[in-house]
This record gives structure tokens, C-alpha cells and sequence, in this order.
């Protein structure tokens, strides 16, 4: 850092300080909230944490001003947050930030208009972001991390402020979405539940009303929830909603959604092109769409193996596991239609023998009665239609449509 004078330093943060006044006094929420973005790194706030260290008084020039002393409270916890911030104390910038914010809210919650929710988004943001850099510090060290815990509990005071009625309420589908970051970044997403049942047994809006950048959000997480839940009909509506509503130029946005949406298309049947999975870069899906259509489960179990840390980390390896039932409805499927070209007559009669042998061919090694075991399950899903002849060792295939499609349905559970 340059050197930096007394009286400049002086003088930074009296300019800071009278931005900050004004904004509240005309009510001026766009010019409000950058003075919270902590972490943005912005030039200005870097500059201020600069001053804030070598002037370090400012609590007496704030109480000795009638006009800063006013919003005292909140500037202040504010003001150590950007020092500690500049010289790397992220714990304590944590801790300063979530009083700021605390004192923020008790004055938010008299405000009878919504003037400020422009701030509020920035806040409930740096709520979670501090947060965040606070407990990566403290596992560098080998402490507890603790803070995004104490995030969530406090985003919950902003949601209650905001989840009522009035023109505040617009702001209460932002904060859910940062809860929601939160819970998922702590594996705690059951918590997600209280949150979407206050919206929706509130009824404290009409969805559409809501900016499309947190319509987008809820969506997406929500979606991500029921494919955990393995709902999928209801996975596909709500992911399906978010992509058709995110901005085409948010690349990595589009790609997050994907990440979730094409697993569900896959259970639903419904395949992606190569073009989408190239476009996207979301080519560890391509083997997979390829075991699908060629009924290979040596390679729909070699591409689980070769992706199997990224599918586990976005928490769709089960879901891809599943798709073992559609592939061997594929496989004996390409067993009919061969049969059909020699012999139609009796193509509808299939020898487990003959399964067997094309699962060996793949290098899957399973005996008679396995297979026996898995066609009665691929019968009683719905993804088969026919009957076993026991005695010979034969399925009977229904001569009308032996292999029912999904139709962008879930395979019967």
C-alpha cells in the first residue's frame, strides 16, 4: 500500500460516511447498497479499508456529528467490518458485517415503504459470502467453521421482514434463494422445506410478480430438491421453467440447470442431441445417452465409473444408476426386433437363454435366473409387456406394443 496521509485518510472516510447519510436520508437504495458490498473488491471500499487502518478514530468523529451519529449503529460495525476485511480478518469482518446488518433490519422493519430492498439484497448477499470466507479461513486453521450456520439463522430474520404483506414482500423470494445457497452448501437441505411451505401456505405473492433472476433461482433449487426426492415430473416442470427463463448469455447458468435437467429428461425417456451435450460441455453425459440408445450396460457402467466424483458431487448418481431398467429394455429390445427379421412369427418369444448370451457378449456375466429376476421387474414397471413360460425359459412378449415408451413419464416405481 502507498503511503497514505492522516489527512487523506480523514477525508475518505468522511466522504464515505456523508454517501451514506444522504442515501438514507433520500431514501436512495440504489446508492445505498455498493456501500454494504464488502466483497466486492470495488476500488472505492479498498481504499476506504486503507484509511479505516491508519485513521483509527472513527468512532469518535462518528459520535460527534449529529448527522452521523444517527445512523451510528449501522455504519459502524459497518466501518470494522471494511477494516478487518482489508487486512484479511475475515471472521471479524464476519462478525462486524452481521451486526451492520442486524442494526440495518431494525430500521428496515419502521420503514413503511420499500425503498431500501436494493440494499437488502446486497446485505442478505454479503451475509452469505462473508460468511462463507469466514469459515474457509477457520478450516485453514483447523477451527469449527461455524459461520454459514449462523448466516442462515440470521438471512431468516430478513425473510420474516419481508414475508408479509405490502410492497416489501417482493424482496422475500432473494432472500429464500440465498437461504437456499446456504442450505445446500451445508448439506442441510431439508431445512429448504419450512422455507418453500411459509411462502406457498402464506400465499404472500403471485409468483409471476417477482424479478425474473429470483424466479430463475427458486426454481432451480427447488427443481434440484425434487430430483433428490426422485419427483420427477414435478423436477422436470420446475428446471424446465428455470432454463426457459435464464438469460441465454449467463453460459455458466445454463449449464448449472442442464447439469440437473438432462438426468431427469433421462428418466423421463426423453434423450439430449450430441450438439446440446458439446454446446454445453456436458460431455460426461454422452456415454450414457449412447448406452441408452444401443442398450450397452457395459458402457452405461463404465461411464458411472469414469464420472462417478462429479456425479456423486451434484447428487445425480442414483438417478443415472436407475437407468439400468432402460437400457436392458433396450437391449432385449434390439433381441426382438433381430428376431423379427428372421423369424416374425415367433419373434415375440424370447429364451433368457439368448439375453444371457448377449449380456456375456458385453462382458456382464449373469445366470438365468438373474435375468428371469430383472425381466420381471422390467414386466412389473411397465417396461415390458408379457408373460414368463417358465418351463421353456421364455418370455412371451405381448404382440401389441411390447416395449411401451415413457412419454416423458417416470418409470413406474
Amino acid at each position: 500500500m502507498a503511503y497514505l496521509s492522516m489527512g487523506e485518510a480523514h477525508r475518505r472516510i468522511t466522504d464515505y460516511l456523508a454517501r451514506f447519510s444522504d442515501a438514507v436520508y433520500m431514501q436512495d437504495g440504489h446508492s445505498l447498497g455498493p456501500l454494504f458490498s464488502v466483497s466486492s473488491n470495488s476500488s472505492q471500499l479498498l481504499k476506504l479499508g486503507d484509511a479505516l487502518n491508519v485513521f483509527q478514530d472513527v468512532d469518535r468523529l462518528i459520535k460527534q456529528s449529529d448527522k452521523y451519529s444517527q445512523i451510528g449503529e449501522m455504519v459502524t460495525p459497518l466501518l470494522r467490518c471494511l477494516r478487518s476485511y482489508r487486512t484479511s480478518n475475515l471472521v471479524g469482518a464476519y462478525n462486524a458485517f452481521e451486526k451492520s446488518a442486524n442494526a440495518f433490519l431494525q430500521e428496515f422493519r419502521v420503514w413503511e415503504s420499500s425503498w431500501a430492498l436494493e440494499a437488502v439484497y446486497t446485505i442478505v448477499y454479503e451475509v452469505r459470502v462473508l460468511a462463507e470466507k469466514a469459515d474457509r479461513q477457520l478450516a485453514s486453521v483447523g477451527k469449527n467453521t461455524e459461520k454459514l450456520q449462523a448466516a442462515g439463522s440470521f438471512l431468516m430474520k430478513f425473510f420474516g421482514a419481508l414475508a408479509g404483506k405490502g410492497p416489501k414482500r417482493v424482496g422475500a423470494l432473494y432472500v429464500t434463494c440465498q437461504l437456499f445457497k446456504v442450505y445446500f452448501k451445508l448439506n442441510t437441505v431439508h431445512l429448504c422445506r419450512s422455507v418453500i411451505r411459509s411462502i406457498e401456505t402464506a400465499k404472500i405473492f403471485e409468483f409471476e410478480e417477482f424479478p425474473t433472476r429470483d424466479k430463475v433461482t427458486y426454481m432451480y433449487y427447488t427443481g434440484r430438491l425434487e430430483v433428490y426426492n426422485e419427483n420427477f415430473l414435478s423436477a422436470d416442470q420446475k428446471l424446465t421453467y428455470s432454463l426457459k427463463h435464464c438469460n441465454p448469455r449467463r453460459e455458466a447458468n445454463v449449464r448449472m440447470i442442464l447439469k440437473y435437467l438432462i438426468p431427469v429428461k433421462l428418466s423421463l425417456g426423453i434423450l439430449p442431441t450430441n450438439m446440446l451435450l458439446e454446446k454445453h460441455n456436458l460431455l460426461e453425459y454422452a456415454d450414457i445417452v449412447q448406452a441408452l440408445k444401443r442398450g450397452d450396460l457395459r458402457l452405461l457402467r463404465h461411464a458411472l465409473k469414469e464420472h462417478e466424483d462429479q456425479f456423486l458431487r451434484s447428487g445425480v448418481y442414483l438417478v443415472l444408476e436407475k437407468l439400468e431398467l432402460q437400457v436392458y429394455q433396450r437391449l432385449i429390445k434390439k433381441i426382438y426386433i433381430i428376431q423379427k427379421q428372421k423369424d416374425p412369427a415367433k419373434a415375440h418369444q424370447v429364451k433368457l437363454d439368448v439375453i444371457v448370451k448377449a449380456l456375456k457378449w458385453l462382458e456382464m456375466n449373469m445366470d438365468v435366473d438373474e435375468v428371469e429376476c430383472m425381466v420381471a421387474i422390467l414386466i412389473y414397471k411397465n417396461l415390458m409387456k408379457g408373460y414368463f413360460a417358465h418351463k421353456s425359459k421364455v418370455v412371451v412378449l405381448s404382440k401389441q406394443d411390447p416395449f411401451p415408451k415413457l412419454n416423458g413419464k417416470p418409470v413406474n416405481t
